[in-house]
């Protein structure tokens, strides 16, 4: 597996289940909850991983059973990443099939690996944010490994603060 690839694992999302709910609880600190957005930091030892996220407002279709979906910005300083875009759609993503991000005309590529997605390059992240701050809505369309299509819609109500907070806590 690329380096590149493994330093994308939302760690923040494998520490969490691998340590458990209770113990990951005592290292995970809500920042602030924004409209429909929230920070958070959690503390790793010595190093510190902190990021905004937020869950849909609508998930579609309705009747395709899966697990949570969550858009996240990450920052984790120790390992020089900011502005990391990933989002989980509750599902095994369909391999090499496109995972896009959406807002009004604007489109996004995300690549995709297990459960996960992100965005494609760092210069694509930087105009997906400024896409987030001004937008109202961003859709996240993907693919499951059996082929079911979801789009799942999240507001953008709150995205600028808990970004905002997030980044000022880890820099």
């Amino acid at each position: 597996m690329p380096l590149k690839i493994l330093k994308k694992i939302p760690f923040v999302v494998l520490f969490y289940f691998i340590l458990g709910v209770s113990n990951a609880e005592e290292n995970l600190k809500k920042l602030g909850k924004f409209k429909d957005w929230e920070s958070f930091v959690l503390l790793q030892g010595e190093s510190k991983i902190c990021y905004a996220q937020s869950v849909p407002v609508v998930r579609a279709p309705k009747k395709f059973k899966r697990d949570s979906s969550r858009l996240f910005v990450s920052f984790r300083p120790a390992e020089n990443i900011k502005n990391e875009i990933s989002v989980t759609n509750g599902y095994e993503f369909k391999q090499k099939a496109p995972v896009t991000a959406k807002s009004g005309k604007k489109v996004y590529d995300l690549f995709s690996k297990g459960r996960f997605a992100w965005v494609v390059d760092n210069e694509d992240e930087k105009k997906l944010i400024a896409t987030m701050k001004r937008a109202s809505r961003l859709m996240i369309v993907g693919s499951s490994d059996n082929g079911n299509q979801t789009t799942d819609h999240y507001s953008m109500m709150g995205f600028t603060k808990a970004y905002n907070t997030a980044k000022k806590s880890c820099s």
